[in-house]
Protein backbone atom coordinates (compact mmCIF):
# COMPACT_ATOMS: atom_id res chain seq x y z
CA UNK A 1 0.00 0.00 0.00
CA UNK A 2 1.32 3.22 -1.23
CA UNK A 3 1.56 6.22 1.63
CA UNK A 4 -1.16 7.96 -0.94
CA UNK A 5 -3.36 5.05 -0.69
CA UNK A 6 -3.46 4.77 2.68
CA UNK A 7 -3.85 8.24 3.44
CA UNK A 8 -6.67 8.42 0.70
CA UNK A 9 -8.55 5.37 1.98
CA UNK A 10 -8.20 6.44 5.74
CA UNK A 11 -9.88 10.05 5.28
CA UNK A 12 -12.50 8.51 2.97
CA UNK A 13 -13.11 6.04 5.68
CA UNK A 14 -12.79 8.61 8.27
CA UNK A 15 -15.54 10.39 6.19
CA UNK A 16 -18.02 7.54 5.85
CA UNK A 17 -17.73 6.48 9.64
CA UNK A 18 -18.43 10.15 10.96
CA UNK A 19 -21.79 10.47 8.21
CA UNK A 20 -22.65 6.59 9.19
CA UNK A 21 -22.29 7.41 13.50
CA UNK A 22 -24.28 10.32 12.52
CA UNK A 23 -26.74 8.24 10.63
CA UNK A 24 -26.78 5.77 13.04
CA UNK A 25 -27.38 8.77 16.17
CA UNK A 26 -30.34 10.46 14.16
CA UNK A 27 -31.80 8.34 11.34
CA UNK A 28 -31.67 4.80 12.49
CA UNK A 29 -32.64 5.49 16.41
CA UNK A 30 -36.33 6.41 15.47
CA UNK A 31 -36.60 3.30 12.77
CA UNK A 32 -35.10 1.08 15.58
CA UNK A 33 -36.71 2.13 18.24
CA UNK A 34 -39.67 0.04 17.01
CA UNK A 35 -38.16 -3.07 16.55
CA UNK A 36 -37.56 -5.58 20.00
CA UNK A 37 -34.33 -5.55 19.22
CA UNK A 38 -33.91 -2.15 18.37
CA UNK A 39 -31.40 -1.07 21.11
CA UNK A 40 -28.71 -4.16 20.70
CA UNK A 41 -28.70 -2.84 17.13
CA UNK A 42 -28.21 0.56 17.71
CA UNK A 43 -25.50 -0.78 20.06
CA UNK A 44 -23.82 -2.71 17.58
CA UNK A 45 -24.08 0.50 15.04
CA UNK A 46 -22.09 2.33 17.52
CA UNK A 47 -19.47 -0.61 18.09
CA UNK A 48 -19.38 -0.48 13.91
CA UNK A 49 -19.26 3.25 13.90
CA UNK A 50 -16.18 3.47 16.37
CA UNK A 51 -13.89 0.53 15.20
CA UNK A 52 -14.75 2.17 11.62
CA UNK A 53 -12.92 5.59 12.62
CA UNK A 54 -10.53 4.48 14.53
CA UNK A 55 -8.71 2.24 12.40
CA UNK A 56 -9.77 4.55 9.45
CA UNK A 57 -7.60 7.00 11.40
CA UNK A 58 -4.77 3.96 11.88
CA UNK A 59 -4.72 4.15 8.66
CA UNK A 60 -3.70 7.78 8.27
CA UNK A 61 -1.20 6.86 10.77
CA UNK A 62 0.78 4.32 8.52
CA UNK A 63 0.46 6.93 5.65
CA UNK A 64 2.81 9.01 8.07
CA UNK A 65 4.96 6.33 8.83
CA UNK A 66 6.16 5.23 5.23
CA UNK A 67 9.62 6.02 4.90
CA UNK A 68 10.38 6.12 8.27
CA UNK A 69 9.66 2.49 9.36
CA UNK A 70 9.82 -0.61 7.02
CA UNK A 71 7.34 -0.72 3.95
CA UNK A 72 6.32 -4.25 4.40
CA UNK A 73 5.01 -4.29 7.24
CA UNK A 74 3.11 -0.92 6.92
CA UNK A 75 1.97 -1.89 4.14
CA UNK A 76 0.07 -5.09 5.72
CA UNK A 77 -1.29 -2.75 8.29
CA UNK A 78 -2.81 -1.12 5.81
CA UNK A 79 -4.57 -3.51 4.45
CA UNK A 80 -5.12 -5.01 7.83
CA UNK A 81 -6.85 -2.14 8.81
CA UNK A 82 -9.21 -1.78 5.49
CA UNK A 83 -9.92 -5.18 5.81
CA UNK A 84 -10.94 -5.27 9.23
CA UNK A 85 -13.10 -1.83 8.30
CA UNK A 86 -14.89 -4.08 5.59
CA UNK A 87 -15.26 -7.36 7.46
CA UNK A 88 -16.05 -6.35 11.09
CA UNK A 89 -18.11 -2.86 10.90
CA UNK A 90 -19.72 -4.06 8.05
CA UNK A 91 -20.69 -7.28 9.29
CA UNK A 92 -22.23 -5.02 11.76
CA UNK A 93 -23.71 -2.64 9.55
CA UNK A 94 -25.64 -4.79 7.51
CA UNK A 95 -26.75 -6.69 10.90
CA UNK A 96 -28.10 -3.72 12.25
CA UNK A 97 -29.87 -2.86 8.60
CA UNK A 98 -31.16 -6.78 8.04
CA UNK A 99 -31.40 -8.03 10.95
CA UNK A 100 -29.61 -11.17 9.49
CA UNK A 101 -27.61 -12.26 13.02
CA UNK A 102 -25.89 -14.84 10.77
CA UNK A 103 -23.44 -11.70 9.77
CA UNK A 104 -22.08 -12.21 12.79
CA UNK A 105 -19.97 -14.59 12.07
CA UNK A 106 -18.06 -12.56 9.98
CA UNK A 107 -17.26 -9.57 12.58
CA UNK A 108 -14.46 -11.69 14.20
CA UNK A 109 -12.77 -12.42 11.11
CA UNK A 110 -12.46 -8.60 10.88
CA UNK A 111 -11.55 -8.37 14.60
CA UNK A 112 -8.37 -10.78 13.53
CA UNK A 113 -7.80 -8.04 11.08
CA UNK A 114 -7.52 -5.46 12.82
CA UNK A 115 -5.30 -7.12 15.41
CA UNK A 116 -3.04 -8.32 12.45
CA UNK A 117 -3.01 -4.74 11.24
CA UNK A 118 -1.81 -3.33 14.85
CA UNK A 119 0.53 -6.51 15.13
CA UNK A 120 2.43 -5.40 11.75
CA UNK A 121 2.23 -1.91 12.88
CA UNK A 122 4.61 -2.79 16.00
CA UNK A 123 7.11 -5.03 13.90
CA UNK A 124 7.41 -1.97 11.48
CA UNK A 125 7.97 0.43 14.78
CA UNK A 126 10.87 -2.43 15.35
CA UNK A 127 12.41 -2.45 12.73
CA UNK A 128 12.36 1.09 12.37
CA UNK A 129 15.31 3.15 11.03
Amino acid sequence: MTPRLALVLGALLAFLAVALGAFGAHGLRQRLAVLEDGAQRLEWWRTAANFHLMHALALGLVALLVGRASPVPLSVAGWAFFGGIALFSGSLYLMVVTGVRGLGAVTPLGGIAFLVGWAALAWAALRSR
